[in-house]
């Protein structure tokens, strides 16, 4: 699973951290004390990765779960984001007019199928 690290790094990686630090509006210290930590708030994860044209629901749930304790539950989340389930949905929700949910065929293929249905308002 990629980190919020990484995505600091490619952020980095195009401009210095003063730059992020105007262009964000954060204090000068925000992305040093991030580093230190290991991780980068909800917030401030979607704002890089708006930024840099990534998806911002991806990270602001990575970001999210990096934030969590040590639990069963974390470890739950964790392995259905993998899969990708979890990121179908969360996308879905933030869109508010639509759902996803994940249909459960048999997979003699190996394949993950995820039925989404619109609803036009």
């Amino acid at each position: 699973m990629q980190t919020t690290m990484n995505l600091l790094d490619a952020a980095l990686q195009l401009h210095p951290a003063p730059y992020w630090h105007k262009k964000l509006k954060l204090s000068r210290s925000v992305l040093h004390t991030s580093k230190i930590r290991g991780n980068l708030s909800p917030a401030i994860a979607g704002a890089l990765a708006e930024e840099l044209g990534e998806s911002v629901e991806k990270w602001i749930v990575i970001a999210a779960l990096e934030s969590e304790r040590e639990s069963a539950c974390k470890s739950r989340m964790v392995r259905k984001f993998i899969t990708g389930a979890a990121l179908a949905g969360t996308l879905m929700g933030a869109a508010g007019a639509a759902t996803a949910a994940v249909a459960n065929p048999v997979y003699s293929d190996g394949q993950v199928y995820i039925m989404l249905n619109a609803l036009c308002v």
